[in-house]
């Protein structure tokens, strides 16, 4: 089992690594589901850490539908990414039907090389069968999908999860996360077949600054009877 840490600055970085992580996707103003961080971010989280960065590519909030100035800007921010020596980048695009942009995935697989690539939850928002759209993203060269099985969570989520786990096998990975606590982390990786989970293990600070936990993020290696 992989285990890998929602992190949204330097901080919740270094905490992820005391509570035994070493996978973390890196991302900034998660308050509004995540925006791609500062490239000294990127770089501190590599070099001075040592952790297998993943970064989130996304230049807004909202929906997955990007103009081609967008476009343009996550391109820019892929390369930013990779001379920061990322591991892996994550992005997802739509179609304005609500269906996996297969162009514009294809396209950033390519520009990322030799990087990862993870569709991230715009997958659990488009109007697709999800095992349809999981060979769409398959086609596109993707290392791995982040989802929830298309539910608001994880639990939830554990049938379709299981689906796409036993439809994708060795093609692609599939990493369940939303609502994955030290609670349910065992019972969704049994009943689902994934090998690997994101869990962001946040907590608020009194200043309302949301930030990773280590302690949480030490409880869900051992829930899981194991060390990242």
């Amino acid at each position: 089992m992989v285990i890998e840490i929602c992190s949204n600055s330097r901080q919740s970085a270094i905490n992820a690594k005391a509570g035994g992580a070493s996978r973390i996707e890196l991302c900034d103003r998660l308050e509004v589901g995540g925006t791609t961080p500062a490239a000294d971010d990127i770089r501190y989280c590599v070099h001075q850490l040592g952790l297998r960065t993943h970064v989130l590519v996304r230049p807004r909030e909202g929906n997955f539908c990007y103009s081609d100035d967008e476009f343009d800007q996550i391109c820019r921010e892929v390369e930013m990414c990779r001379q920061a020596g990322a591991h892996a980048v994550v992005v997802g695009f739509l179609t304005p039907e609500g269906r996996i942009d297969t162009d514009k995935t294809r396209r950033i697989v390519e520009l990322a090389a030799p990087m990862e690539v993870t569709f991230h939850r715009a997958f659990d928002e488009m109007s697709q069968d999800p095992l349809d759209a999981l060979e769409a993203v398959i086609s596109c060269g993707c290392h791995r999908i982040l989802t929830s099985g298309c539910q608001p969570s994880a639990e939830k989520g554990i049938v379709t999860l299981g689906k796409l786990v036993q439809q994708a096998g060795n093609r692609i990975t599939i990493l369940a996360g939303a609502g994955v606590t030290p609670a349910n982390a065992a019972m969704i990786a049994s009943r689902t077949g994934v090998t690997e989970m994101h869990g962001s293990c946040k907590h608020t600070l009194p200043d309302g600054t949301i930030e990773t936990d280590a302690d949480t993020v030490a409880a869900l290696l051992q829930s899981l009877n194991m060390k990242s």
